[in-house]
């Protein structure tokens, strides 16, 4: 029997400009598909998913201002106006100046905003049912085991939620990445390092 004297493969050089190796396409990607799986659980409500969202924050805090609301939901006022303006033609929402500081809107939800909320209640259940495969429509005997699995996928959603959060929050704080880099005596090549 000969010993082979065999090293491990060399590694294949990684392609950094591959599309699969981009951090920003797998998130925009993941958007998409949670946006469309979103899309038919939210249509009985009558509400999109930017809708959804703004819901989403008044039914955690009633009576916040729009900056607030904005500042919550990282979207500008250009594009938290016309959502507002569709909840309210729905009578889910009233917008009205607040009295101490007439510069101000509040956000009050309206008693159909309010209960709303009670129909929402099955979407992120069937979200994570949706991530763990499970269908949601078991029969009785198996309805322990979809909780289980739904609470799990709820779990799985939490936490990657929470990691995605913190992304986000790491990216905020860098004013320009290039500039880190250079900052960081980086490995890239200097051609990134352009002012």
């Amino acid at each position: 029997m000969q010993r082979a004297n065999a090293s491990p493969p060399a590694a294949l050089p990684v392609d950094w400009l591959a599309l699969d190796q981009q951090l920003c396409f797998a998130l925009y990607a993941a958007s998409l598909a949670m946006t469309k799986a979103y899309k038919p659980l939210l249509a009985p409500l009558g509400l999109t998913y930017p809708q959804y969202l703004v819901m989403l924050v008044l039914w955690e805090g009633d009576g916040l201002g729009v900056s607030q609301l904005g500042a919550r939901l990282a979207l500008d006022s250009g594009t938290l106006t016309p959502l507002l303006k569709r909840l309210e033609a729905q009578a889910l929402v009233q917008r009205l100046r607040d009295a101490s500081d007439e510069r101000r809107v509040r956000l009050h939800l309206t008693a159909s905003g309010r209960a709303l909320r009670a129909q929402a209640m099955a979407v992120p259940q069937a979200i994570a049912c949706a991530v763990t495969g499970s269908s949601g429509t078991d029969t009785d005997t198996d309805a322990d085991a979809t909780v289980a699995q739904a609470t799990g996928g709820l779990r799985q959603i939490g936490a990657l939620a929470a990691q995605l959060h913190s992304l986000r929050r790491q990216l905020q704080t860098i004013s320009s990445p290039a500039a880190t880099l250079a900052d960081q005596g980086s490995p890239f090549p200097p051609t990134l390092h352009k002012d």
